[in-house]
């Protein structure tokens, strides 16, 4: 070896591999005795970005179940890279697509540093069963690799839908009735009840059960198949007109049902059951209207009486606080000069038509006033010398002493 030498690889590194080596040297003379010396190397592999972003898995299967709350989380993605340091850094990304013309991106998002994925919607199972959307892995390095994902999201069923009945119809006007001969035997198939359930599984398994009949001893109804068959031998005795109420009803936690009414003729003849169910018909109409016009009619009676009742209590009220401020006033005694009364700060004389009105307060509810005629004993007289003042002359005793005896007023 000469004063410099060089190292040398022989093959390939690859930090993923081999991330350090160390490596040993010996320098040795020719000399006898041979002298040497070594060192150690230590090698550090620096990183480039080689290496793409590995998902976990292939592909992804998701459930959810329909009605979920919008944000739910439903699953995370993972992958991983081999690199090192930014270059292993991975951020998940939400390709672009379509579920039934609408972007995925309205269906559910992907967070960008965690890989979970949230349900952007509420699902409905009986629009939307099941979709599926791409997830791309990136890393950080320059320039950046990635790899992608299927993810496939199904739509779990929830028992949010009662059974449909399509038959019998229920119409609003008409009325329907399934016809039975009075020959008929025992297991006479009167009709069939035929109902779906948009659900699935066990949510749209059908069982139907006989809620209310006429005669509960004349028809029966299958549990699995809806028909509804006569159980005994139809007699004279039996009404023409029978009414069934079928309960329709599903298998989900908790089930759901629906009701439908199935009328039954028993007779030989159409006009028969045409006069016996239009009677029917009219007597219900009538006595649903007669319901409501008495209903109305209660309703404005009480209208009427409670309009009348708070009326003479507020009038009742209204005169009982009006006696009582009257009753504690301490109102004066003014007293009310007639336009026809003489002035008296004058030296004139009075009229010889006089008009007098008297005011008294409430404690004075049995006084009353008289009007005598010139000579009596009590006089009102005018001092024409005087200022104005009038005196009251008593014969005998004051008025003011007695408040329950009349006032006499005399000229």
């Amino acid at each position: 070896m000469g004063p410099v030498e060089s190292l040398v690889t022989d093959s390939d590194l690859d930090r993923e591999r081999d991330s350090e080596y160390n490596i040993s040297v010996t320098c040795s003379d020719e000399g006898v005795p041979s002298l040497s010396s070594s060192v150690t190397l230590t090698l550090q592999i620096s990183d480039v970005n080689d290496n793409a972003p590995v998902f976990e898995r292939s592909s992804y299967e998701a459930y959810i179940v329909e009605n979920n709350t919008p944000g739910l989380s439903v699953f995370t993605v993972k992958a991983r890279d081999a690199d090192w340091n930014q270059n292993a850094r991975v951020s998940y990304i939400l390709e672009d697509s379509s579920v039934n013309g609408v972007p995925v991106s309205s269906y559910v998002s992907v967070s960008a540093d965690s890989g979970v994925i949230h349900a952007v919607r509420s699902f409905d199972y009986e629009q939307i069963k099941d979709f599926q959307f791409c997830v791309k892995a990136q890393d950080g390095g320059s320039p950046p690799l990635s790899s992608n994902v299927t993810v496939k999201i199904m739509i779990q069923d929830q028992n949010d839908n009662a059974p449909q009945v399509l038959y019998p119809v229920q119409t609003g006007g008409s009325l329907v009735a399934e016809m039975v001969p009075r020959s008929a035997d025992v297991g006479y198939l009167v009709t069939k009840v035929v109902a779906v359930d948009v659900d699935s599984g066990q949510n749209a398994w059908l069982s139907y059960k006989l809620q209310k009949a006429t005669d509960r001893a004349l028809f029966e109804v299958g549990l699995q198949n809806g028909e509804i068959r006569t159980i005994r031998q139809v007699t004279d005795k039996d009404a023409v007109k029978q009414r069934l109420t079928v309960v329709v009803e599903d298998n989900g936690q908790p089930s759901r049902s629906a009701t439908v009414n199935v009328n039954v003729a028993v007779a030989d003849s159409f006009p028969e059951v045409l006069s016996e169910f239009t009677d029917f018909t009219h007597d219900k109409e009538y006595n649903d209207n007669l319901t409501f016009y008495l209903v109305l009619a209660l309703a404005v009676v009480s209208f009427l009486f409670i309009t009348c009742l708070v009326v003479i209590i507020s009038v009742k009220i209204y005169r009982w606080r009006q006696s009582r401020i009257l009753y504690h006033s301490n109102l004066p005694v003014i007293p009310y000069y007639p336009p026809r009364y003489s002035d008296t700060l004058g030296t004139g004389t009075l009229q010889h038509v006089y008009n007098y009105e008297v005011c008294r307060t409430t404690d004075s509810r049995k006084s009353d006033c008289k009007f005598g005629t010139v000579g009596s004993q009590n006089i009102l007289i005018m001092d024409p010398s005087s200022t104005g003042t009038m005196q009251r002359i008593q014969s005998e005793k004051s008025i003011l002493d007695e408040p329950d005896s009349p006032i006499e007023l005399f000229m």
